[in-house]
């Protein structure tokens, strides 16, 4: 009783580690107007500045995914904190676009090292028994993290001062807390290996794995690609096209997508992996729906509600998704896997922005938007018409159930 009260509390504690790291990725995204109008530059460049993130969360996961499998989770995860604490450290210096560019590659070097290594090490802290609630600590984290992030840097940029200081003033003092954590917690890599055995990975798979991971990768793909646009561009369309210069509420309706997203992953346990994949396929399709009538219409109320029924469609494929791919992995690739499968999420968060970018310019951002939501539409389509004909097996499913 006392060591699974021990794995509880010690599963819990990397979750908050999880959150804390994640929180610094968002935090800039209320906080773009006011770079816009200090550095002077365009909607484009502030995607392509959200899009560096994501490039060194890809760049981590290929070239060091499987890292924390051989030198050890908490090596890795504190070489995260580190970089986390980098990123904030840029945007409180920045006098220029170049400081805004290295402070969001730094945070996507902390995520990349975070996302593989914190999921794994969350759920081998958990009492034994208790995998199928680790999967839910270590996704909620993640998006809760995720949306902690805006709502605490709209919050503090609307009704406190130094808007573009005290976030990530706040933000590094969270993570100098959660560096103590963090070195008070176990190892849980028992063979442990030099970091020179550590090799560059290609995306790749085990043949155990594969059946399951091509439908889970394709509904990760479009949940993070919405996501991406939220994430990104909807504070520039609250402001420009429905006249919301609240920098709160604007920070609020991104949480709410991940806020959204962790109820989506709680309802998994209910219904299974086997009809949780599709059934959020056709949450994020009638997200996509609900965003292109906000777009069309410029109506502040279809905004919150794609916000909300998105990131339950999010939350619903992506819990589904990762505890498919990690169930059918083997403990000393576990890792790897994960970071494989969270490549397919960055490039989704990461490749739709930049288009709406580039379509924003000649096209206005309600046009950009519009494009990309008939692409994903299609794509979400498919992917859910696809989970139904060839479902992720019925073993999966039953783990989820015993919730």
């Amino acid at each position: 009783m006392d060591g699974d009260l021990r794995g509880r509390r010690q599963s819990l504690l990397s979750g908050a580690v999880f959150a804390v790291c994640m929180a610094g990725t968002t935090l800039p995204t209320p906080l773009y107007g006011l770079y816009q109008q200090k550095f002077d530059f365009s909607e484009l460049t502030v995607t392509v500045v959200y899009a560096v993130y994501a490039v060194g969360v890809i760049g981590v996961l290929l070239l060091a995914g499987n890292t924390s499998d051989a030198v050890g989770r908490r090596p890795v995860l504190l070489w995260g904190l580190a970089c986390a604490a980098s990123s904030a450290v840029c945007f409180l210096s920045a006098t220029s676009l170049g400081w805004l560019y290295a402070g969001r590659l730094l945070s996507g070097l902390s995520a990349g090292l975070f996302t593989g290594a914190a999921t794994a090490y969350v759920m081998e802290l958990a009492p034994h028994g208790g995998g199928s609630r680790a999967t839910f600590l270590a996704t909620a984290a993640n998006m809760g993290g995720l949306g902690c992030g805006p709502l605490l840097a709209g919050v503090l940029a609307q009704y406190a001062d130094w808007p573009l200081y005290l976030p990530f003033a706040v933000h590094l003092a969270l993570v100098a807390c959660s560096a103590a954590v963090l070195l008070r917690l176990p190892e849980t890599v028992g063979e442990r290996r030099p970091l020179s055995t550590v090799r560059p990975q290609r995306p790749g798979l085990p043949p155990r794995v594969r059946a399951v991971f091509g439908p889970a990768a394709a509904a990760t793909f479009v949940g993070f690609a919405l996501f991406g646009v939220f994430t990104s561009v909807s504070p520039s369309f609250l402001a420009q096209s429905l006249n919301v210069h609240d920098r709160a509420l604007s920070g609020a309706v991104v949480a709410l997508a991940f806020f959204a997203s962790t109820a989506g992953q709680l309802v998994v346990g209910r219904v299974g992996l086997t009809r949780s994949l599709p059934l959020g396929c056709a949450a994020l399709l009638a997200g996509l729906a609900l965003l292109a009538g906000a777009l069309w219409w410029e109506l502040l109320p279809l905004v919150v509600l794609s916000a909300l029924v998105g990131g339950i469609g999010h939350g619903l494929a992506f819990r589904g998704s990762l505890a498919a791919v990690a169930q059918a992995s083997e403990a000393n690739r576990r890792a790897a896997v994960i970071s494989t499968l969270f490549v397919v999420a960055y490039a989704g968060i990461s490749l739709p922005v930049i288009g709406v970018g580039l379509l924003a310019g000649p096209m206005g951002l309600e046009g950009a938007g519009l494009v990309f939501i008939a692409c994903m539409t299609l794509l979400v389509s498919v992917a859910g018409l696809y989970l139904l004909r060839r479902p992720v097996p019925a073993t999966e499913a039953d783990e989820a159930r015993r919730t």
